[in-house]
């Protein structure tokens, strides 16, 4: 993370901020379909929050891969693997929706996105 994925699309922003900001972004439509699970268009919108969160967590993960980045060995691991389990959870959500599944996923961005701009998580 931090290298030259999404972080190079803002000149006002650092790297870890606009990171931050997409975990932050994902959360919050996770979120969305959590808190409005038995409204109308919760397909449209739980397929729309998995997709965005799998896009980001795909980037994290090319990016990390490459081993470019200046994140020491054991965290990239250890993210490599976080991004392995949000897919699966994605998977198991797509395959057996439930509300209460989705909290990991929220949890896991919003704690992401505070160590990246540095505020200890709730």
């Amino acid at each position: 993370m931090d290298s030259k994925g999404p972080s190079s699309t803002s000149n006002s922003q650092s790297g870890r901020e606009v990171e931050a900001s997409v975990l932050e972004k994902a959360a919050a439509m996770l979120k969305d379909c959590k808190e409005r699970w038995n409204e109308q268009g919760l397909e449209t919108r739980l397929n729309d929050a998995l997709g965005f969160n799998n896009l980001i967590w795909s980037i994290f993960k090319s990016e990390i891969s490459k081993g470019t980045t200046p994140i020491p060995v054991e965290i990239r691991q250890n993210l490599l693997q976080l991004s392995d389990f949000i897919d699966k959870r994605s998977e198991e959500i797509k395959k057996a929706p439930s509300a209460d599944k989705m909290d990991i996923l929220i949890n896991i961005n919003l704690n992401i996105a505070s160590g990246l701009k540095g505020v200890p998580s709730d």
